[in-house]
């Protein structure tokens, strides 16, 4: 834990920071070593795959909060040639979802990414896989993947949400859940590419709460993985216990990039998600979810770790090098455990105006977490035994809620953005600071 003085108050970085993630030191030491740089014959290793990222990430996706527009302008230049690009449907608002295809293989691939919206990291890996088959033909695992198998990428499947950076599509509902009445266009569209492929292998790919740990851990999930149930009774048949070795896979290729912060994904069966039915339907699918890692706000490192890591099962679908891997690597990861709240502001007293001051600690999370904005109120009181990755002591000064925070009636609740007036004083005359949804900045 590190402390921070902060404008009079102090500011207590816990549990890795609000990424959710663990140091870098810690997972160094929780993980193995790398496997040694190598490209063996029929191989290409994490470590040769990550040597060569930097020359194939594409621009323009640096901030992950892009729209359909930036997103297929930057792909667009890698479009055609190898990968060749159609257009599969239309959002509820008429934005083109498009479906693209690599290789002439045997074996048949799908995967699809940003069906929620605000879950961009994998759509930016896709971007840079495109590139890379596009401009890198000649490479040994290039040449693999085509010749073992076709590769079907549907990227973006929600534009109308990426458009505002939200997990519901255009008409308020969540894509992931409308697998069994297929309402949304979005949905259709998906449905109507799987029918057409039959794909052997899925790969569905999102993102989660950047502040869930691994387990019973304080190590902060970087990547959570499963192979979904395609039933109630979570049977392990011929196509999932595939879907597993292939996770066992992944987390071998993606250990030097977040070793120690993989998890296990709830295997709950759900009959309305995509990724379940897959299995019903007849693909051997891997969920992959991006958590949080450290200094990570943009997930560039996790968009990094998705390539590799996608790359690496690709490979070793086409070439069914898959089968080598026992299922058990992934059937050990700790599950997904608990999320732990962003920031926990204690010592203070609130002074709601009209209201006798009280002496209480404010727990709140952030709706953008890895950006450390946009705070919300999750309780107010005593909150003496509350885990937070971070900590602000204000001990001595007054928290004045702003209009922002205050119901009609002049209250203040959980559920209300958090702005604060930080002062000496309960009327405000003497600011430290200003608490705006966001870490403190000095006052003017």
């Amino acid at each position: 834990m590190k402390t921070l003085a902060l404008f009079g108050a102090v500011f207590l970085a816990a549990c890795g920071g609000s990424t959710g993630a663990a140091p870098a030191s810690t997972a160094s030491a929780a993980s193995p070593s790398p496997e040694p740089h190598a490209t063996t014959a029929g191989t290409t290793t994490a470590a040769a795959l990550i040597d060569l990222y930097s020359g194939t990430r594409v621009p323009g996706l640096e901030d992950r909060r892009f729209n359909h527009d930036t997103y297929w302008n930057a792909v667009a230049p890698f479009l055609g040639g190898n990968v060749s690009s159609r257009v599969a449907g239309e959002s509820s608002e008429g934005r083109e979802i498009r479906h693209l295809t690599f290789g002439s293989g045997p074996t048949t691939v799908l995967l699809w990414s940003q069906m929620h919206g605000n879950e961009s990291t994998a759509s930016m890996s896709l971007a840079d896989i495109v590139r890379f088959f596009h401009e890198r033909g000649d490479h040994p695992l290039v040449r693999r993947i085509a010749q073992g198998a076709t590769i079907h990428m549907v990227p973006m499947l929600n534009p109308d949400g990426a458009e505002r950076f939200q997990r519901r599509n255009a008409q308020g509902i969540d894509v992931n859940r409308d697998a069994r009445r297929l309402q949304t266009p979005e949905g259709r569209t998906l449905k109507a590419v799987n029918d057409a492929l039959q794909p052997d292998f899925g790969f569905n790919l999102h993102d989660q709460g950047a502040a869930v740990r691994v387990g019973t851990t304080d190590r902060g999930v970087a990547i959570a993985l499963l192979a979904p149930a395609f039933n109630e009774a979570r049977d392990v048949d011929a196509k999932r216990r595939r879907a597993m070795q292939v996770a066992s896979l992944i987390i071998e290729a993606m250990d030097p990039l977040v070793g120690g912060q993989i998890a296990k994904y709830d295997d709950t069966f759900n009959p309305r998600a995509f990724g379940d039915l897959m299995g019903q339907w007849g693909a051997s699918t891997v969920l992959i979810e991006s958590g949080g890692y450290t200094d990570d706000p943009q997930k560039q490192h996790l968009r990094k770790t998705n390539f590799v890591g996608i790359l690496s099962a690709l490979d070793a679908i086409a070439t069914g090098r898959y089968a080598d891997y026992s299922p058990d690597d992934y059937e050990e990861l700790a599950y997904n455990g608990r999320r732990v709240p962003d920031l926990l502001i204690v010592g203070g007293t609130i002074a709601v105006p009209g209201v006798p001051p009280l002496a209480a600690d404010i727990l709140l999370n952030y709706d953008r977490p890895l950006m450390f904005e946009a705070g919300v109120i999750s309780d107010i009181g005593d909150m003496g035994l509350t885990e937070a990755q971070d900590t602000l002591d204000v001990s001595g000064l007054f928290l004045i809620p702003t209009r922002e925070a205050l119901d009609e009636d002049g209250g203040l609740n959980t559920g209300a953005p958090a702005y604060f007036i930080v002062a000496e004083d309960p009327e405000g005359r003497r600011v430290r600071f200003r608490f705006e949804g966001e870490p403190p900045r000095r006052e003017d």
